[in-house]
Protein backbone atom coordinates (compact mmCIF):
# COMPACT_ATOMS: atom_id res chain seq x y z
CA UNK A 1 0.00 0.00 0.00
CA UNK A 2 1.00 3.90 -0.24
CA UNK A 3 3.16 5.75 1.73
CA UNK A 4 2.63 5.45 5.61
CA UNK A 5 3.42 7.67 8.52
CA UNK A 6 2.13 9.23 11.32
CA UNK A 7 1.54 12.36 13.22
CA UNK A 8 2.68 11.95 16.62
CA UNK A 9 2.85 16.09 17.49
CA UNK A 10 -0.39 16.45 16.25
CA UNK A 11 -2.67 13.74 16.80
CA UNK A 12 -1.02 12.22 19.64
CA UNK A 13 -0.25 9.10 17.38
CA UNK A 14 2.67 6.61 18.77
CA UNK A 15 6.20 7.36 17.21
CA UNK A 16 6.56 3.74 17.61
CA UNK A 17 3.70 1.81 16.63
CA UNK A 18 4.16 -0.94 18.47
CA UNK A 19 4.71 0.44 21.83
CA UNK A 20 1.18 -1.22 23.19
CA UNK A 21 1.92 -4.01 21.04
CA UNK A 22 5.03 -5.09 23.08
CA UNK A 23 2.80 -4.24 26.23
CA UNK A 24 0.55 -6.83 25.77
CA UNK A 25 2.10 -9.78 25.99
CA UNK A 26 -0.92 -11.54 26.34
CA UNK A 27 -2.92 -10.63 23.11
CA UNK A 28 -1.69 -11.29 19.71
CA UNK A 29 -2.14 -8.97 16.80
CA UNK A 30 -4.74 -10.81 15.30
CA UNK A 31 -6.88 -10.41 18.31
CA UNK A 32 -5.70 -6.95 19.00
CA UNK A 33 -7.07 -5.40 15.15
CA UNK A 34 -10.38 -7.97 15.69
CA UNK A 35 -11.27 -6.24 18.95
CA UNK A 36 -10.63 -2.51 17.76
CA UNK A 37 -12.98 -3.57 14.48
CA UNK A 38 -15.65 -4.61 16.52
CA UNK A 39 -15.48 -2.33 18.86
CA UNK A 40 -15.92 0.35 15.48
CA UNK A 41 -12.11 1.74 16.52
CA UNK A 42 -11.24 2.18 13.27
CA UNK A 43 -10.53 5.59 11.00
CA UNK A 44 -8.96 6.97 8.31
CA UNK A 45 -5.44 9.47 7.63
CA UNK A 46 -5.45 11.09 5.09
CA UNK A 47 -2.41 12.46 2.97
CA UNK A 48 -2.18 14.83 -0.03
CA UNK A 49 -1.24 13.61 -3.67
CA UNK A 50 0.00 17.19 -5.32
CA UNK A 51 0.39 18.26 -8.62
CA UNK A 52 3.96 18.24 -9.45
CA UNK A 53 3.08 22.06 -11.13
CA UNK A 54 4.70 25.24 -9.15
CA UNK A 55 3.19 25.72 -6.84
CA UNK A 56 1.59 22.51 -6.07
CA UNK A 57 -2.25 21.70 -5.44
CA UNK A 58 -3.97 18.98 -4.29
CA UNK A 59 -5.12 16.28 -6.52
CA UNK A 60 -6.40 14.01 -3.97
CA UNK A 61 -5.74 12.43 -0.77
CA UNK A 62 -5.18 8.91 0.38
CA UNK A 63 -6.85 7.73 2.87
CA UNK A 64 -4.56 5.31 5.14
CA UNK A 65 -6.24 2.62 7.73
CA UNK A 66 -5.64 3.05 11.90
CA UNK A 67 -6.80 1.26 14.42
CA UNK A 68 -7.19 2.54 17.87
CA UNK A 69 -6.51 0.45 20.70
CA UNK A 70 -8.70 0.81 24.27
CA UNK A 71 -6.20 3.11 25.42
CA UNK A 72 -7.22 5.72 22.80
CA UNK A 73 -3.29 4.98 21.04
CA UNK A 74 -3.38 4.83 17.52
CA UNK A 75 -1.72 1.28 15.34
CA UNK A 76 -0.74 2.60 11.67
CA UNK A 77 -1.44 0.10 9.05
CA UNK A 78 2.61 -0.58 8.92
CA UNK A 79 1.87 -2.46 12.41
CA UNK A 80 -0.41 -5.01 11.92
CA UNK A 81 -0.99 -5.44 7.70
CA UNK A 82 1.63 -8.25 7.31
CA UNK A 83 0.06 -10.58 10.06
CA UNK A 84 -3.47 -10.48 9.00
CA UNK A 85 -3.81 -9.61 5.25
CA UNK A 86 -4.12 -13.09 3.98
CA UNK A 87 -6.81 -13.98 6.75
CA UNK A 88 -10.43 -13.20 7.21
CA UNK A 89 -9.28 -9.90 9.23
CA UNK A 90 -7.60 -8.77 6.45
CA UNK A 91 -11.24 -8.33 4.30
CA UNK A 92 -12.42 -6.37 7.48
CA UNK A 93 -9.96 -4.12 7.56
CA UNK A 94 -10.48 -3.12 3.59
CA UNK A 95 -14.77 -3.38 4.72
CA UNK A 96 -13.51 -0.86 7.25
CA UNK A 97 -11.46 1.45 5.52
CA UNK A 98 -13.89 0.97 2.12
CA UNK A 99 -16.64 2.14 4.74
CA UNK A 100 -15.02 5.29 5.90
CA UNK A 101 -13.89 6.01 2.59
CA UNK A 102 -17.73 6.23 1.13
CA UNK A 103 -18.88 7.91 4.22
CA UNK A 104 -16.18 10.64 3.89
CA UNK A 105 -16.46 11.44 -0.23
CA UNK A 106 -20.51 11.70 0.82
CA UNK A 107 -19.67 14.60 3.16
CA UNK A 108 -17.58 16.05 1.01
CA UNK A 109 -18.61 16.92 -2.60
CA UNK A 110 -15.62 18.07 -3.61
CA UNK A 111 -13.03 15.73 -2.64
CA UNK A 112 -11.40 12.75 -4.11
CA UNK A 113 -9.88 9.70 -2.24
CA UNK A 114 -7.94 6.50 -2.80
CA UNK A 115 -8.61 3.55 -0.39
CA UNK A 116 -5.90 0.98 -0.35
CA UNK A 117 -7.49 -2.83 -1.34
CA UNK A 118 -6.59 -6.29 -1.61
CA UNK A 119 -7.19 -8.03 -5.12
CA UNK A 120 -9.26 -11.11 -2.55
CA UNK A 121 -11.55 -8.23 -1.15
CA UNK A 122 -13.06 -8.19 -4.65
CA UNK A 123 -14.80 -11.44 -3.89
CA UNK A 124 -16.04 -10.80 -0.33
CA UNK A 125 -19.61 -10.43 0.09
CA UNK A 126 -19.61 -8.07 3.07
CA UNK A 127 -16.84 -5.80 1.19
CA UNK A 128 -18.70 -5.57 -2.04
CA UNK A 129 -22.38 -4.85 -0.86
CA UNK A 130 -20.27 -1.83 1.08
CA UNK A 131 -18.85 -0.64 -2.22
CA UNK A 132 -22.30 -0.79 -3.49
CA UNK A 133 -24.59 0.77 -1.04
CA UNK A 134 -21.62 3.47 -0.88
CA UNK A 135 -21.92 3.67 -4.68
CA UNK A 136 -25.55 4.30 -4.61
CA UNK A 137 -25.36 7.17 -2.54
CA UNK A 138 -24.98 9.47 -4.94
CA UNK A 139 -23.50 9.44 -8.67
CA UNK A 140 -20.69 11.38 -7.98
CA UNK A 141 -19.27 9.26 -5.64
CA UNK A 142 -17.69 6.68 -8.12
CA UNK A 143 -15.96 9.46 -9.89
CA UNK A 144 -14.39 10.35 -6.94
CA UNK A 145 -13.22 7.08 -5.35
CA UNK A 146 -9.70 5.89 -6.55
CA UNK A 147 -8.93 2.32 -5.33
CA UNK A 148 -5.00 1.91 -4.87
CA UNK A 149 -4.11 -2.14 -5.39
CA UNK A 150 -0.46 -3.13 -5.01
CA UNK A 151 1.94 -4.92 -7.26
CA UNK A 152 1.86 -8.03 -5.32
CA UNK A 153 -2.15 -8.39 -4.78
CA UNK A 154 -3.20 -7.75 -8.59
CA UNK A 155 -0.83 -9.94 -9.71
CA UNK A 156 -2.42 -12.69 -7.00
CA UNK A 157 -5.84 -12.44 -9.11
CA UNK A 158 -4.88 -10.90 -12.23
CA UNK A 159 -8.30 -12.06 -13.89
CA UNK A 160 -10.26 -11.55 -11.33
CA UNK A 161 -8.64 -7.53 -10.89
CA UNK A 162 -9.11 -6.74 -14.57
CA UNK A 163 -12.85 -8.09 -14.44
CA UNK A 164 -13.48 -5.53 -11.34
CA UNK A 165 -12.09 -2.80 -12.94
CA UNK A 166 -14.03 -3.08 -16.47
CA UNK A 167 -17.16 -3.46 -13.75
CA UNK A 168 -16.21 -0.17 -12.18
CA UNK A 169 -14.93 2.02 -14.33
CA UNK A 170 -17.85 2.92 -16.18
CA UNK A 171 -19.57 4.20 -12.68
CA UNK A 172 -15.98 6.66 -12.34
CA UNK A 173 -13.94 5.13 -10.53
CA UNK A 174 -10.40 5.57 -10.78
CA UNK A 175 -7.43 2.63 -9.97
CA UNK A 176 -3.94 3.20 -8.97
CA UNK A 177 -0.85 0.66 -9.21
CA UNK A 178 0.69 0.84 -6.13
CA UNK A 179 4.65 0.18 -5.19
CA UNK A 180 5.36 0.35 -9.29
CA UNK A 181 8.73 -0.86 -9.93
CA UNK A 182 8.91 -3.56 -7.04
CA UNK A 183 9.38 -6.38 -9.63
CA UNK A 184 6.08 -8.46 -9.41
CA UNK A 185 4.17 -7.32 -12.63
CA UNK A 186 5.51 -7.69 -16.07
CA UNK A 187 5.34 -4.88 -18.13
CA UNK A 188 3.69 -6.61 -21.08
CA UNK A 189 1.07 -7.61 -18.36
CA UNK A 190 0.26 -3.47 -17.90
CA UNK A 191 -1.69 -3.49 -20.60
CA UNK A 192 -4.11 -6.21 -19.63
CA UNK A 193 -4.85 -4.27 -16.49
CA UNK A 194 -7.20 -0.62 -16.43
CA UNK A 195 -4.77 1.40 -14.28
CA UNK A 196 -5.57 4.87 -14.50
CA UNK A 197 -2.29 5.75 -12.18
CA UNK A 198 0.50 4.48 -10.96
CA UNK A 199 2.74 5.15 -7.79
CA UNK A 200 6.46 4.28 -8.09
CA UNK A 201 7.90 2.79 -4.92
CA UNK A 202 9.44 4.92 -2.45
CA UNK A 203 12.28 2.44 -2.64
CA UNK A 204 13.87 4.87 -5.90
CA UNK A 205 12.61 7.97 -4.80
CA UNK A 206 14.42 7.67 -1.28
CA UNK A 207 17.60 10.19 -1.96
CA UNK A 208 17.25 10.08 -5.85
CA UNK A 209 19.52 13.43 -6.54
CA UNK A 210 22.10 11.30 -5.23
CA UNK A 211 21.49 8.03 -6.85
CA UNK A 212 22.34 7.74 -10.77
CA UNK A 213 20.90 3.97 -10.37
CA UNK A 214 17.34 5.69 -9.06
CA UNK A 215 17.49 8.14 -11.03
CA UNK A 216 17.36 5.86 -14.17
CA UNK A 217 14.76 3.56 -12.86
CA UNK A 218 12.18 6.34 -12.05
CA UNK A 219 13.05 7.85 -15.34
CA UNK A 220 12.28 4.47 -17.05
CA UNK A 221 9.05 3.95 -14.49
CA UNK A 222 7.87 7.04 -15.89
CA UNK A 223 8.53 6.59 -19.41
CA UNK A 224 6.21 3.37 -19.18
CA UNK A 225 3.48 4.49 -16.90
CA UNK A 226 2.92 7.81 -19.84
CA UNK A 227 3.53 5.18 -22.81
CA UNK A 228 0.52 3.15 -21.67
CA UNK A 229 -1.16 6.54 -21.08
CA UNK A 230 -1.24 5.95 -16.83
CA UNK A 231 -0.43 9.49 -14.53
CA UNK A 232 2.89 8.71 -12.72
CA UNK A 233 2.99 9.54 -8.62
CA UNK A 234 5.96 9.19 -6.92
CA UNK A 235 5.48 7.73 -3.35
CA UNK A 236 8.23 9.23 -0.47
CA UNK A 237 8.79 12.86 -1.57
CA UNK A 238 10.40 14.37 1.46
CA UNK A 239 12.88 16.91 0.24
CA UNK A 240 12.85 19.98 -1.78
CA UNK A 241 16.02 18.36 -3.99
CA UNK A 242 13.95 14.88 -4.72
CA UNK A 243 10.59 16.90 -5.59
CA UNK A 244 13.10 19.10 -7.91
CA UNK A 245 14.37 16.07 -9.85
CA UNK A 246 11.35 14.41 -10.00
CA UNK A 247 9.91 17.37 -11.49
CA UNK A 248 12.48 17.59 -14.48
CA UNK A 249 12.16 13.93 -14.81
CA UNK A 250 8.22 14.22 -15.52
CA UNK A 251 6.17 13.21 -12.87
CA UNK A 252 2.98 14.22 -12.79
CA UNK A 253 2.18 13.74 -8.88
CA UNK A 254 3.93 13.88 -5.68
CA UNK A 255 3.14 12.70 -2.41
CA UNK A 256 5.75 12.40 0.82
CA UNK A 257 6.46 13.94 4.36
CA UNK A 258 7.56 17.17 1.98
CA UNK A 259 3.98 17.93 1.27
CA UNK A 260 1.98 16.63 3.85
CA UNK A 261 2.32 14.28 6.85
CA UNK A 262 -1.26 11.55 7.04
CA UNK A 263 -3.69 14.21 9.64
CA UNK A 264 -6.69 12.47 11.44
CA UNK A 265 -8.77 15.48 9.41
CA UNK A 266 -8.36 17.06 6.13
Amino acid sequence: MGSRGDSAAEDNWPRDPFDYVIASRDRDIGTLVADSLSRDRAQLAFQPVVTAAIPPRVAFYEGLIRLRDEGGRILPAGSFIAQVEETAIGRDIDCAALRLGLDMLAQHPKLRLAINMSARSIGDGKWRDTLDRGLRRSADIGPRLIFEISEASAMLLPEVVVRFMAELQPRGVCFSLDDFGAGLIAFRHLKDFLFDMVKIDSLFIRDIEGSADNQAIAAALLSVAHQFEMFAVAEGVESEHEARLLRKLGVDCLQGYLFGIPKASL
